[in-house]
Protein backbone atom coordinates (compact mmCIF):
# COMPACT_ATOMS: atom_id res chain seq x y z
CA UNK A 1 0.00 0.00 0.00
CA UNK A 2 0.85 3.46 -1.12
CA UNK A 3 0.48 6.46 0.46
CA UNK A 4 0.76 10.51 -0.15
CA UNK A 5 -0.67 11.96 3.50
CA UNK A 6 -1.21 10.86 6.70
CA UNK A 7 -4.50 10.34 8.88
CA UNK A 8 -6.15 12.65 11.03
CA UNK A 9 -7.45 10.95 14.20
CA UNK A 10 -9.05 12.73 17.26
CA UNK A 11 -8.13 11.66 20.60
CA UNK A 12 -10.70 13.26 22.73
CA UNK A 13 -13.50 10.40 21.12
CA UNK A 14 -11.15 7.97 22.92
CA UNK A 15 -10.64 9.92 26.01
CA UNK A 16 -14.39 11.40 26.33
CA UNK A 17 -16.55 9.71 23.44
CA UNK A 18 -19.01 6.74 23.51
CA UNK A 19 -18.25 3.50 23.58
CA UNK A 20 -18.59 3.57 19.45
CA UNK A 21 -16.04 6.68 19.03
CA UNK A 22 -13.65 4.98 21.26
CA UNK A 23 -13.71 1.60 19.38
CA UNK A 24 -13.80 4.08 15.88
CA UNK A 25 -10.99 5.58 16.99
CA UNK A 26 -8.94 2.62 18.06
CA UNK A 27 -9.26 1.11 14.99
CA UNK A 28 -8.19 4.10 12.63
CA UNK A 29 -4.69 4.24 15.04
CA UNK A 30 -4.55 0.84 14.71
CA UNK A 31 -4.99 0.82 11.20
CA UNK A 32 -2.78 3.59 10.76
CA UNK A 33 0.09 2.56 12.24
CA UNK A 34 -0.13 -0.61 10.60
CA UNK A 35 -0.39 0.82 7.26
CA UNK A 36 1.54 4.44 7.77
CA UNK A 37 3.13 4.51 10.96
CA UNK A 38 2.33 7.65 11.30
CA UNK A 39 -0.68 9.88 12.04
CA UNK A 40 -1.68 13.44 12.85
CA UNK A 41 -3.91 14.16 16.48
CA UNK A 42 -5.85 16.72 17.26
CA UNK A 43 -7.98 17.22 20.31
CA UNK A 44 -4.34 15.68 22.09
CA UNK A 45 -4.58 17.36 25.31
CA UNK A 46 -1.49 19.34 25.30
CA UNK A 47 -2.44 23.02 25.56
CA UNK A 48 -1.92 25.07 23.27
CA UNK A 49 -0.37 28.05 25.36
CA UNK A 50 1.93 25.59 27.07
CA UNK A 51 3.53 25.04 23.64
CA UNK A 52 3.59 28.11 22.83
CA UNK A 53 5.41 29.17 26.04
CA UNK A 54 7.92 26.55 25.36
CA UNK A 55 8.74 27.01 21.84
CA UNK A 56 9.39 30.62 23.53
CA UNK A 57 11.59 29.95 25.71
CA UNK A 58 13.52 27.14 23.24
CA UNK A 59 14.48 30.03 20.78
CA UNK A 60 15.81 32.25 23.74
CA UNK A 61 18.26 29.38 25.43
CA UNK A 62 19.16 28.59 21.88
CA UNK A 63 20.29 32.13 20.80
CA UNK A 64 22.40 32.09 23.91
CA UNK A 65 26.13 32.39 23.24
CA UNK A 66 27.69 28.97 22.42
CA UNK A 67 30.24 29.34 25.14
CA UNK A 68 26.97 29.77 27.63
CA UNK A 69 25.12 26.72 25.95
CA UNK A 70 28.30 24.67 26.27
CA UNK A 71 28.32 25.17 30.02
CA UNK A 72 25.35 22.52 29.73
CA UNK A 73 26.40 19.98 27.65
CA UNK A 74 27.44 17.27 30.02
CA UNK A 75 29.21 14.15 27.89
CA UNK A 76 29.16 11.17 30.36
CA UNK A 77 25.26 11.70 30.28
CA UNK A 78 25.14 10.77 26.23
CA UNK A 79 23.55 13.31 25.63
CA UNK A 80 20.37 12.04 27.42
CA UNK A 81 20.23 15.35 29.69
CA UNK A 82 21.21 18.76 29.13
CA UNK A 83 22.86 20.37 25.88
CA UNK A 84 24.27 18.34 22.59
CA UNK A 85 26.21 20.62 20.46
CA UNK A 86 26.02 21.05 17.13
CA UNK A 87 26.98 18.26 14.36
CA UNK A 88 27.51 15.31 17.47
CA UNK A 89 24.67 12.87 16.53
CA UNK A 90 24.25 11.10 13.61
CA UNK A 91 21.57 8.48 11.75
CA UNK A 92 22.35 4.94 12.42
CA UNK A 93 24.60 3.82 9.46
CA UNK A 94 25.24 7.49 8.67
CA UNK A 95 28.71 8.96 9.52
CA UNK A 96 27.92 12.57 8.27
CA UNK A 97 26.40 14.07 11.21
CA UNK A 98 22.69 15.82 11.56
CA UNK A 99 23.04 19.68 11.24
CA UNK A 100 21.39 20.33 14.59
CA UNK A 101 21.83 21.57 18.14
CA UNK A 102 19.24 19.84 20.92
CA UNK A 103 18.73 20.13 24.58
CA UNK A 104 16.93 16.93 26.52
CA UNK A 105 15.39 16.53 29.58
CA UNK A 106 13.92 13.42 31.08
CA UNK A 107 11.37 11.70 33.68
CA UNK A 108 10.91 13.42 36.41
CA UNK A 109 10.29 10.32 38.80
CA UNK A 110 7.52 10.37 41.51
CA UNK A 111 6.95 7.79 44.64
CA UNK A 112 10.36 5.20 43.62
CA UNK A 113 13.62 4.98 43.35
CA UNK A 114 15.40 4.70 39.83
CA UNK A 115 18.61 3.95 38.45
CA UNK A 116 21.13 6.81 38.26
CA UNK A 117 22.38 5.42 34.81
CA UNK A 118 19.12 5.56 33.21
CA UNK A 119 17.84 8.26 35.27
CA UNK A 120 20.33 11.28 35.76
CA UNK A 121 19.11 14.55 37.12
CA UNK A 122 18.12 17.16 34.58
CA UNK A 123 20.01 20.11 34.08
CA UNK A 124 18.85 23.66 34.91
CA UNK A 125 19.84 26.98 32.92
CA UNK A 126 20.53 29.68 34.95
CA UNK A 127 19.99 32.50 32.29
CA UNK A 128 15.95 30.59 31.92
CA UNK A 129 14.64 29.50 34.87
CA UNK A 130 11.77 29.02 33.14
CA UNK A 131 13.06 26.83 30.83
CA UNK A 132 12.58 24.15 33.50
CA UNK A 133 9.38 24.80 34.79
CA UNK A 134 8.12 24.78 31.57
CA UNK A 135 9.57 22.07 30.26
CA UNK A 136 7.97 19.89 33.33
CA UNK A 137 4.96 20.55 32.18
CA UNK A 138 5.59 19.84 28.87
CA UNK A 139 6.94 16.44 29.64
CA UNK A 140 4.16 15.58 32.08
CA UNK A 141 1.18 16.95 29.72
CA UNK A 142 3.06 14.71 26.51
CA UNK A 143 3.34 11.83 28.83
CA UNK A 144 -0.87 12.01 29.72
CA UNK A 145 -1.64 12.03 25.61
CA UNK A 146 1.08 9.26 24.96
CA UNK A 147 -0.42 6.83 27.39
CA UNK A 148 -3.65 7.49 26.28
CA UNK A 149 -2.90 6.75 22.91
CA UNK A 150 -0.97 3.40 24.41
CA UNK A 151 -4.18 2.10 26.00
CA UNK A 152 -5.83 2.38 22.48
CA UNK A 153 -2.59 0.77 20.84
CA UNK A 154 -3.19 -1.96 23.79
CA UNK A 155 -6.83 -2.66 22.97
CA UNK A 156 -6.34 -2.51 19.26
CA UNK A 157 -3.33 -5.27 19.98
CA UNK A 158 -5.95 -7.17 21.84
CA UNK A 159 -3.81 -7.52 24.63
CA UNK A 160 -5.03 -5.14 27.53
CA UNK A 161 -6.28 -1.57 27.80
CA UNK A 162 -4.16 -1.27 30.51
CA UNK A 163 -0.92 -3.27 29.41
CA UNK A 164 1.52 -0.23 28.66
CA UNK A 165 0.70 1.35 31.46
CA UNK A 166 2.62 -0.32 34.12
CA UNK A 167 5.69 -0.07 31.79
CA UNK A 168 5.44 3.74 31.01
CA UNK A 169 4.70 4.90 34.62
CA UNK A 170 8.59 6.68 35.43
CA UNK A 171 9.41 5.20 32.25
CA UNK A 172 12.71 6.58 30.42
CA UNK A 173 11.11 9.04 27.82
CA UNK A 174 12.73 12.23 26.70
CA UNK A 175 11.71 16.02 25.78
CA UNK A 176 13.74 17.09 22.67
CA UNK A 177 14.25 20.84 22.06
CA UNK A 178 15.72 20.60 18.19
CA UNK A 179 17.38 23.90 16.77
CA UNK A 180 18.24 23.44 12.66
CA UNK A 181 20.88 26.71 12.31
CA UNK A 182 20.97 28.41 9.29
CA UNK A 183 23.21 26.83 6.56
CA UNK A 184 25.76 28.60 6.19
CA UNK A 185 28.41 26.93 3.30
CA UNK A 186 26.99 23.59 0.48
CA UNK A 187 26.30 21.13 3.38
CA UNK A 188 28.60 17.69 2.72
CA UNK A 189 26.26 15.14 2.29
CA UNK A 190 24.53 16.30 5.27
CA UNK A 191 20.80 16.83 5.95
CA UNK A 192 19.01 18.17 8.60
CA UNK A 193 18.08 14.98 9.93
CA UNK A 194 19.57 12.04 7.80
CA UNK A 195 16.63 9.37 7.13
CA UNK A 196 16.30 7.52 10.69
CA UNK A 197 13.81 5.36 12.67
CA UNK A 198 13.01 6.56 16.14
CA UNK A 199 13.82 3.86 18.54
CA UNK A 200 11.28 4.43 21.58
CA UNK A 201 7.71 3.19 22.02
CA UNK A 202 5.87 6.26 20.38
CA UNK A 203 6.95 9.58 19.44
CA UNK A 204 4.64 12.54 19.87
CA UNK A 205 5.93 16.06 17.91
CA UNK A 206 4.59 19.18 18.50
CA UNK A 207 4.22 21.32 14.85
CA UNK A 208 8.04 22.42 13.40
CA UNK A 209 8.22 25.94 13.15
CA UNK A 210 9.63 24.84 9.58
CA UNK A 211 8.80 22.89 6.44
CA UNK A 212 11.49 19.82 5.83
CA UNK A 213 9.81 16.46 7.60
CA UNK A 214 9.15 14.37 5.09
CA UNK A 215 8.56 9.95 5.47
CA UNK A 216 9.42 7.49 3.09
CA UNK A 217 6.21 5.79 1.42
CA UNK A 218 5.57 2.16 0.55
CA UNK A 219 6.82 3.33 -2.80
CA UNK A 220 9.92 4.60 -2.06
CA UNK A 221 8.79 7.68 -2.35
CA UNK A 222 9.34 10.58 -0.11
CA UNK A 223 5.87 12.54 1.00
CA UNK A 224 5.95 15.99 3.00
CA UNK A 225 3.88 15.40 6.10
CA UNK A 226 1.55 17.70 7.18
CA UNK A 227 -1.17 17.82 9.51
CA UNK A 228 -3.88 20.10 10.77
CA UNK A 229 -3.27 23.43 12.47
CA UNK A 230 -3.21 22.99 16.34
CA UNK A 231 -2.13 18.58 15.87
CA UNK A 232 0.44 17.19 17.00
CA UNK A 233 2.50 13.84 14.43
CA UNK A 234 2.47 10.78 16.08
CA UNK A 235 4.67 8.16 14.99
CA UNK A 236 5.62 4.16 15.59
CA UNK A 237 9.30 4.02 17.19
CA UNK A 238 11.49 0.83 17.11
CA UNK A 239 10.54 -0.53 19.94
CA UNK A 240 6.96 -0.90 19.53
CA UNK A 241 7.71 -2.22 16.03
CA UNK A 242 10.10 -4.93 17.40
CA UNK A 243 7.12 -5.76 20.30
CA UNK A 244 4.46 -6.47 17.19
CA UNK A 245 6.92 -8.44 15.52
CA UNK A 246 6.32 -5.32 12.63
CA UNK A 247 2.55 -5.68 12.97
CA UNK A 248 3.14 -1.73 13.91
CA UNK A 249 5.79 -0.24 11.36
CA UNK A 250 8.44 2.23 12.63
CA UNK A 251 8.56 4.54 9.52
CA UNK A 252 11.48 5.53 7.70
CA UNK A 253 11.57 9.58 7.85
CA UNK A 254 13.94 12.75 7.89
CA UNK A 255 14.42 16.15 7.91
CA UNK A 256 15.61 17.94 4.16
CA UNK A 257 17.65 21.06 4.10
CA UNK A 258 15.17 24.23 3.12
CA UNK A 259 15.73 25.75 -0.57
CA UNK A 260 18.90 27.82 -0.36
CA UNK A 261 17.22 31.28 -0.90
CA UNK A 262 15.46 30.05 2.82
CA UNK A 263 19.46 28.58 3.88
CA UNK A 264 19.59 31.63 6.27
CA UNK A 265 16.37 30.20 8.38
CA UNK A 266 16.42 28.45 11.53
CA UNK A 267 14.23 25.41 11.88
CA UNK A 268 12.45 24.28 15.70
CA UNK A 269 11.52 21.38 16.54
CA UNK A 270 10.00 19.67 20.33
CA UNK A 271 9.75 16.00 19.56
CA UNK A 272 8.59 13.81 23.09
CA UNK A 273 10.02 10.29 22.49
CA UNK A 274 8.22 8.25 24.96
CA UNK A 275 9.96 5.39 26.35
CA UNK A 276 8.83 2.20 29.07
CA UNK A 277 10.65 1.17 31.99
CA UNK A 278 14.22 -0.05 31.26
CA UNK A 279 13.50 -3.21 32.30
CA UNK A 280 10.48 -3.76 30.06
CA UNK A 281 11.07 -6.99 28.13
CA UNK A 282 10.70 -6.49 24.16
CA UNK A 283 10.46 -9.74 23.02
CA UNK A 284 7.45 -10.26 20.43
CA UNK A 285 3.71 -10.64 21.85
CA UNK A 286 2.61 -14.34 21.13
CA UNK A 287 -0.31 -12.48 19.00
CA UNK A 288 2.10 -11.21 16.58
CA UNK A 289 3.56 -14.14 15.87
CA UNK A 290 2.11 -16.24 13.32
CA UNK A 291 3.17 -18.94 10.52
CA UNK A 292 2.67 -16.19 7.78
CA UNK A 293 4.42 -13.74 10.16
CA UNK A 294 7.19 -15.42 12.02
CA UNK A 295 9.35 -14.18 14.80
CA UNK A 296 11.41 -11.74 13.22
CA UNK A 297 13.15 -10.50 16.95
CA UNK A 298 15.22 -12.10 20.24
CA UNK A 299 14.57 -11.15 23.09
CA UNK A 300 16.09 -7.82 24.96
CA UNK A 301 14.71 -5.28 27.44
CA UNK A 302 14.20 -1.94 26.65
CA UNK A 303 17.31 -0.21 28.52
CA UNK A 304 20.00 -2.91 26.62
CA UNK A 305 18.20 -1.89 23.19
CA UNK A 306 18.28 1.94 23.82
CA UNK A 307 22.17 1.58 24.73
CA UNK A 308 22.95 -0.34 21.72
CA UNK A 309 21.38 2.38 19.79
CA UNK A 310 22.72 5.18 21.59
CA UNK A 311 26.24 3.65 20.38
CA UNK A 312 24.96 3.14 16.97
CA UNK A 313 24.18 6.88 16.66
CA UNK A 314 27.36 8.19 18.41
CA UNK A 315 26.34 9.80 21.36
CA UNK A 316 27.60 6.55 23.68
CA UNK A 317 31.16 5.13 23.55
CA UNK A 318 30.78 1.32 23.10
Amino acid sequence: MSFNSIPVVNLSDFVNGTDASKRHFVNELGKAFEDVGFVAVKGHGVPQELIDAYYDVVQKFFALPTETKRKYEIPELAGQRGYTSFGKEHAKGSDAPDLKEFWQMGQIVEGEDMPAEHYPDNVRVAELPQFYDLGIQLFKSFETSGRHLLQAIGIYLEICEFYFDRHVHNGNSILRAIHYPPITEEPKNALRAEQHEDINLITLLVGASADGLQLLNRLNIWIDITAPEGSIVVNVGDMLQRLTNNKLKSTTHRVINPPKEKWDTSRFSIPFFMHPRSEMPLSCLPGCVTERHPLAYQPITAGDYLNERLIEIGLRKA
